[in-house]
């Protein structure tokens, strides 16, 4: 069971970092690989919505905040049969497309490069989110009360 969780845990961090990171970063990684597969596309890239959640301070009672574009794309890697998913945010069929095939690129236990990849891509997501964080804190304003005797 302890395998199966691991295995889980590996495969939901490279989906989360195929669909944050750029289109550019993505098509990049495609051309990186040395030997890129040939797949075929089960579900082509669809565009839709889907509906955002949210609670407020993390734990209160579950509140819709709005509906966001999604592109989904399902892919089947031509040698070794296996199947990649990818959704990601916004409207770019290349990206979902793309994604789907590293993630079933990834399923087929391929080491190496594809590894290496997503490594790069996870880096590339941690440096867009320092800087936003930076940014962020750039306009904080601390708000306090003196007291007046």
């Amino acid at each position: 069971m302890e395998a199966h969780s691991s295995t889980h845990e590996s495969r939901r961090r490279w989906m989360a970092v195929l669909a944050k990171s750029s289109s550019e970063e993505i098509e990049r990684a495609w051309a990186d690989l040395p030997e890129r597969p040939a797949y075929r596309c089960v579900r082509p890239a669809e565009i839709g919505l889907v509906m955002a959640r949210g609670r407020i301070g993390g734990s209160g009672a579950p509140f819709n905040i709005g509906e966001i574009t999604v592109t989904r794309c399902v892919v089947e890697l031509g040698s070794g049969g296996a199947w990649g998913f990818a959704y990601v945010a916004g409207r770019d069929p290349r990206h979902a497309e793309l994604a789907a095939a590293f993630d079933a690129l990834l399923q087929r236990g391929e080491e190496g490069a594809p590894r290496a990849i997503i490594e790069r891509l996870a880096a590339a997501c941690e440096r867009r989110r320092r800087v936003a964080a930076a940014e962020a804190a750039e306009t904080r304003v601390d708000f306090f009360t003196m007291v007046r005797e």
